[in-house]
């Protein structure tokens, strides 16, 4: 697995975050060398969805008030029901994806994350999955979804579920180790 240490990453996230979409690549990206903050409109920690209840509360590092796309080489998406879709509709959130996008960082969404991505207006022509309840909002939004463990366009890794963690981790350092990435319209 590629190295990426002196890297900074960024995990947009608010309450509601499916705890191991968030916490597995935390983990994985420090372990892989990368600095990682946790952005957040809350302040002081958030708190993860696990299974069926509420599950363990993280610390943010940063506000997303104060996170821009300059600071950071990619942008990590955890999904669960709950927080993509309290962040699709914060203009905040949806700028600083759209930030990574235009500057051509590496962006990874697991999961319902991809909602993020249709709000955002990053999705249209590109190769893309995400969890199957959400394959008609991302095909509506014009991307070009399928039914695979992780996909990769141009440095947008997306997977669809916790189950496709390690792969979804795996690809995603592999493009933070590569950097930016030209993109064509689709």
């Amino acid at each position: 697995m590629p190295r990426i240490q002196g890297k900074k990453i960024a995990i947009l996230a608010t309450n509601g975050f499916e705890q191991s979409e968030l916490e597995y690549p935390l983990r994985a990206l420090r372990d892989a060398g990368a600095e990682v903050h946790v952005v957040s409109p809350e302040s002081g920690e958030i708190k993860g969805w696990d299974n069926k209840d509420w599950g363990d509360a993280v610390p943010v590092d940063r506000a997303l008030s104060d996170a821009s796309a300059s600071d950071y080489d990619a942008l990590v998406l955890p999904g669960g029901q709950i927080n993509p879709d309290l962040l699709r509709v914060n203009e905040e959130a949806l700028s600083l994806v759209r930030a990574f996008w235009e500057a051509g960082k590496p962006i990874g969404a697991i999961c319902h994350a991809p909602w993020l991505l249709v709000e955002a207006g990053v999705i249209a022509g590109r190769q893309v999955t995400s969890y199957k309840s959400i394959r008609t909002d991302v095909r509506n939004a014009g991307g070009l979804w399928e039914d695979s463990e992780v996909v990769c366009d141009q440095g947008l890794v997306t997977s669809r579920q916790p189950d496709d963690l390690p792969a979804f981790c795996s690809k995603l350092i592999e493009e933070i180790a590569e950097g930016k990435h030209q993109r064509r319209a689709a």
